[in-house]
């Protein structure tokens, strides 16, 4: 048993050494950036042309080539995503923040291996002894458990703050399309809106069912994607939290009663385990470095909200052109649609023909004339101000009311009035698909310059960022007071059982019988 205790404590002293000497270096030279500093204190801002942009607060950006739209492509959080990348020689990573870049992870990886290290190193030079992590390991399970629900329900309430704002941009665009369908079909009496706006309708709507329909995938693939690591990875921190609770009280209680077999399996199960732990260590350490990367890409990008940027892969801004062009086509529907309405009031219900000119103009319409309803529009699509004796989207439904008579079989006025239920049904559709094309305005605006978008980064970095670091620093801190308590408790369950098994060697030694004891009689002697 004393052969296999040495042998424990040999692969304890490899694994150490194993992972001191053939990490790489986790800092490198610094000396291009601290050129890049230098420069800008003497006041160049942009350095030799490549991009680089230094921002009032000391953080930077990087504006790449402009994309066929004149929109330049963003990097992101320049300066905090500078570190050494693995898969690239060691050479610094200089593409800002992308999820969907290899070389990102590996750098933020890198980091993630030095965070690791550096505290682990920190925690051994500030312990008196080993025994002094002991009481650290169900400290630092309850740290692990409690920080892994919050970052959990933190997270998916973030992303659900981010789905719903997809699935209401997606909403009202459907919406949009609905009503310029409707529009395209209306009708009151014989006035429809012009052919060459119901062509240009058929045309919106295509590029406004693409954007929906790519906002709310990528939106929802990426919401999926994140859900399942997330519950993946909560339900690994649970098993690891009660695993290394129940191997920390099972080693204590099996160490004091000295069952040599039971400890030198937990012990080799404890390596393998705290080995793990310590991998997943590293990985929540890359997960706490990439969501405060994400929240100052955000930031930055707020800034600068027209740019393409990586964080197009979390939520995307429709195509500018489409939001532009749908813009133009719902204000010019609008006032084509009142323009529809007041074409009949001026030229049908206001008229008093005879009879002679036909049941579709005369309908022995009488009485005070029907106001028009007011254009929110000029022709040239500026916004216009409504004029004395017009009724506005508000009220004309309730006004025209008092102008509707009481029709015979034969669609007949029979009573005053100058508005039939048929003609007067036909007008408030208009009017109602005309207030709801109209008060979707402000979206579309919003839509056309990606105001949606900035407004959910800026309440996410506001209300969703300081939780998020502060929970994933929680489960980084829980993993290592974990994992070094129980690493340390190995090591004390060593030293406990090999002191007893020597004095237990010399109290069996002691109990043996002398030499002379054992010599024979004389008369037995040869």
């Amino acid at each position: 048993m004393d052969s296999i205790n040495s042998n424990s404590f040999r692969i304890l002293a490899s694994f150490i050494l194993i992972s001191s000497f053939f990490s790489p270096p986790c800092h490198g030279d610094d000396a291009l950036f601290h050129h890049l500093q230098a420069l800008q204190s003497l006041g160049i801002n942009d350095l030799g042309g490549h991009g680089v942009i230094f921002l009032e607060n000391g953080r930077s950006v990087v504006l790449q080539n402009a994309d066929s739209e004149g929109n330049p492509s963003l990097i992101l959080a320049a300066k905090r995503t500078r570190r050494i990348d693995p898969l690239d020689h060691f050479k610094h990573y200089t593409g800002g923040w992308n999820i969907s870049n290899r070389h990102y992870f590996a750098s933020v990886g890198m980091e993630g291996k030095c965070g690791c290290e550096a505290r682990w190193r920190g925690f051994v030079s500030h312990s008196g002894s080993a025994s002094a992590f002991v009481p650290f390991s169900p400290v630092g399970c309850v740290v692990l458990y409690t920080g892994q629900g919050k970052f959990h329900r933190s997270t998916t309430n973030t992303l659900n703050y981010i789905v719903k704002r997809s699935d209401t941009t997606v909403d009202n665009l459907k919406n949009v399309s609905y009503y310029l369908s409707t529009a395209q079909q209306l009708e009151v009496d014989k006035y429809f809106i012009a052919p060459d706006v119901q062509s240009n309708i058929d045309k919106i709507q295509v590029k406004i069912n693409d954007s929906a329909t790519f906002l709310d995938k990528k939106t929802n693939d990426n919401s999926d994607a994140i859900h399942y690591v997330l519950d993946s990875v909560q339900l690994s921190l649970i098993i690891i939290a009660a695993v290394m609770l129940i191997l920390a009280l099972t080693g204590f209680f099996v160490s004091v009663l000295n069952l040599h077999l039971v400890v030198f399996i937990l012990a080799t199960i404890g390596w393998i385990i705290v080995a793990g732990t310590f991998i997943l260590c590293g990985v929540f350490l890359l997960l706490h470095n990439a969501t405060a990367d994400t929240c100052v890409a955000m930031k930055e990008w707020v800034k600068n909200p027209t740019a393409h940027t990586a964080l197009d892969d979390i939520l995307p801004c429709v195509d500018n052109t489409t939001a532009q062009e749908t813009l133009s086509e719902s204000k010019d529907v609008t006032f084509q649609l009142v323009d529809v309405v007041n074409q009949f009031i001026t030229n049908v219900s206001n008229q008093n023909l005879p009879p002679q000119a036909g049941p579709s103009v005369s309908y022995n319409q009488t009485g005070p004339l029907v106001p028009v309803l007011c254009n929110p529009y000029q022709p040239n699509k500026i916004p216009r101000d409504c004029k004395a004796g017009e009724v506005d989207f508000r009220n004309a439904t309730q006004a025209w009311k008092n102008y509707v008579c009481e029709v015979s079989a034969g669609g007949i006025c029979t009573t005053p009035g100058r508005l039939t239920p048929k003609f007067y049904n036909q007008m408030s559709i208009a009017v109602n698909v005309s207030t709801a094309l109209y008060h979707h305005g402000p979206f579309l605006v919003d839509l056309q310059d990606c105001s949606f978008v900035r407004k959910t980064f800026t309440d996410i970095t506001r209300d969703h960022c300081p939780g998020l670091r502060l929970y994933s620093e929680w489960i980084f801190i829980g993993l290592t007071l974990v994992s070094s308590a129980v690493l340390l408790s190995l090591i004390i369950w060593m030293l406990y059982t090999r002191p007893r098994n020597g004095k237990e060697y010399i109290r069996r030694y002691a109990d043996m019988p002398s030499r002379d004891s054992l010599e024979l009689p004389k008369g037995m002697q040869k």
